[in-house]
């Protein structure tokens, strides 16, 4: 196994302060290109539908005040969703940990969250690889704080914990992390994970996907976690958006980004949760901010420029999925992933059958072989 060179250690040595919670961040990108993006994303065109002006994925957790709305929304037991996922999560990991609990891994967590899950999957497979490293990648330095905190609570080594600020989802970005990684690691295994349905957050899901497989060499896995739905029709997306509406918390979160970039004056009565079926195999829900105040509406940018939202305009805030297996199959397929491993169950927080559940994939690279292909098979035929 790697061993962590001799000047971690002397690092290592010099941040153990138990009265001080000392954290690296390794930042990967520009702070100031993300907020010319995010400017840019908000001076979208006119749009009643969403697909205009936007919060595009990684910026709705982009600073503290949206960490700190973020961590009150993951806490309200009123966020079914949240709370059904943390639950299963459990009994989904048990299966198919024994696939990589002695192939001697690392663990690259895309979008670390609130970190609980990582400390599960960190905490099994270190006890057969001491030598572990573990590299949280997130947009956001202040959710790297946040989500590696669990992880550091279990006294997890200062010298083999990396948090790399990073947008995950650009090419350039996965080909440079993919690079560092090989220097560090060698050929030892990696296992990415990517929980929390954080795939469903981004406008084009295949191609998110296509661009982490880029990084997957043949001894690599990569740990899906999405929302998954046994129906797709009007009714259950319906249902779906209502899921996401129960909650106060989680529209302060949706909202955050606009209060803490923008001026805009935030009612949570015109914030609407819209559900629709999305290419007959997905469930799709866009939350939105929609001008139905009206009058037009001025709304101050990052670079002190105003747009006007004219009334009916939308901002788009979030959007995520709920996947039927057969989206599954073509999003892996297309990708040139072969699952392991899939355990799904359904949500068990109503009286009445629910459509809805989750369901965690272990994943190979296509280069992995015939035997992982024959296994797909099996996989997807149950």
């Amino acid at each position: 196994m790697t061993e962590p060179v001799p000047v971690i250690r002397k690092l290592e040595h010099a941040l153990a302060d138990d009265d001080f919670a000392w954290s690296l961040v390794l930042t990967g990108e520009d702070q100031t290109d993300k907020l010319a993006t995010l400017t840019g994303d908000l001076r979208g065109p006119f749009s009643t539908t969403g697909d205009g002006k936007q919060i595009t994925s990684g910026f709705s957790y982009w600073g503290i005040g949206p960490t700190i709305a973020w961590a009150n929304a993951t806490n309200d037991p009123f966020y079914l969703v949240m709370k059904a996922g943390a639950e299963s999560f459990q009994r989904h990991w048990r299966k198919v940990r024994p696939h990589v609990e002695n192939g001697g891994f690392h663990v690259v967590s895309l979008g670390v969250g609130t970190g609980v899950k990582d400390r599960t999957i960190v905490g099994d497979l270190r006890r057969q690889n001491r030598n572990m490293y573990y590299i949280p990648v997130d947009m956001s330095s202040e959710m790297l704080r946040m989500g590696t905190q669990p992880v550091r609570d279990a006294r997890f080594p200062v010298a083999q914990l990396l948090p790399v600020q990073l947008d995950f989802s650009i090419a350039d970005n996965m080909e440079e992390l993919a690079e560092m990684l090989a220097r560090l690691v060698g050929d030892e295994p990696i296992l990415f994970t990517l929980t929390g349905n954080t795939l469903a957050n981004f406008d084009s899901d295949e191609e998110l996907l296509g661009t982490l497989t880029q990084g997957l060499r043949a001894q690599d896995r990569l740990l899906l976690e999405v929302a998954s739905t046994t129906r797709l029709d009007q009714e259950t997306a319906d249902a779906a958006a209502d899921e996401y509406h129960q909650t106060r918390a989680f529209a302060e979160f949706v909202t955050s980004a606009l209060r803490y970039n923008t001026d805009l004056k935030i009612n949570n009565e015109l914030v609407k949760f819209v559900g629709e079926v999305e290419d007959d195999d997905a469930l799709l829900v866009k939350i939105l901010w929609q001008n139905d105040t009206g009058d037009e509406v001025r709304m101050e940018l990052p670079d002190h420029t105003e747009v006007v939202l004219p009334i009916g305009d939308t901002i788009r805030l979030y959007t995520t999925r709920k996947y039927s297996t057969t989206r599954l199959k073509r999003l892996t397929e297309a990708c040139k992933l072969t699952p392991v491993e899939a355990i799904q169950s359904q949500f068990r927080y109503t009286r009445r059958p629910n459509p809805f559940g989750l369901e965690l994939l272990l994943l190979a690279p296509e280069a992995a072989g015939e035997s992982a292909r024959s296994l797909a098979d099996d996989i997807w035929a149950t």
